[in-house]
This record gives structure tokens, C-alpha cells and sequence, in this order.
């Protein structure tokens, strides 16, 4: 079982996304916003974060630049999942570290599969 963050600022999707998390039987952490999320990492060490990008405070490009910059952090995978669908956001996201990019609206086996994808170890 990992321990996922799940950070997003709209309660309907911080909803929908920990009981998809809790179904496949890992624990869900949850915050509603980057610098909350960027705080939980650094006390928690999660095993992934799903992180959206449009939020207060601190993006999800800035958060995920600060994950992967800090020594203490840059080992949790940050999977970006947002409503921002354009290659030029994609490519922004994949350069400040994240392992995968997920465009809202999205169903339910694409996260289930970007998760087993990134939690899997590589052979």
C-alpha cells in the first residue's frame, strides 16, 4: 500500500480523486494548495503526489519545481493532473520534474494506470 498526496484546490476533485486512491487500497493525504502540499511532502514523504497546476498560493509548476529541487523531496514522483491542455503547459510541466501529466477532465483508468505506471519500479 503507497501513500498518496493528493493536492488540488477544488473539493469536488480532491474528492474524486482520494476515493479513487482509497480504492485501489492505498492511503490518500490530502491539501488545497501547493505550499500545504509542498509542507505535507517534506513531514509525510508520500510514495507519489498528484498534484494539480491552477490553484492559490503556489501553482502546481511551482510546487512540483520545488519538490523536485529539494534534496529532502526529489525522490517523490509528482504527477501533474489539470484542466491546462496545451503541449506548450505538457512540456512546462515535464521540465519542472514531473514524471507524467494527466488533462482533466479525465476517467478513472487513466489515473488508475498513470498510478500503477509510476509506482511500479522499473525493471
Amino acid at each position: 500500500m503507497a501513500r498518496i498526496l493528493v493536492v488540488d484546490d477544488s473539493p469536488s476533485q480532491l474528492l474524486g480523486m482520494k476515493r479513487i486512491v482509497e480504492k485501489l487500497g492505498h492511503e490518500a493525504l490530502t491539501a488545497e494548495d501547493g505550499v500545504i502540499g509542498v509542507e505535507l511532502c517534506k513531514t509525510e514523504k508520500p510514495d507519489l503526489v498528484l498534484m494539480d497546476v491552477v490553484m492559490p498560493n503556489l501553482n502546481g509548476f511551482q510546487a512540483t519545481r520545488a519538490l523536485t529541487r529539494d534534496e529532502a523531496t526529489q525522490h517523490i514522483p509528482v504527477v501533474l493532473v489539470t484542466t491546462k491542455d496545451q503541449e506548450t503547459d505538457r512540456v512546462w510541466g515535464m521540465r519542472q520534474g514531473a514524471k507524467a501529466y494527466l488533462t482533466k477532465p479525465f476517467n478513472e483508468n487513466e489515473l488508475v494506470d498513470i498510478i500503477k505506471q509510476v509506482l511500479t519500479p522499473a525493471a
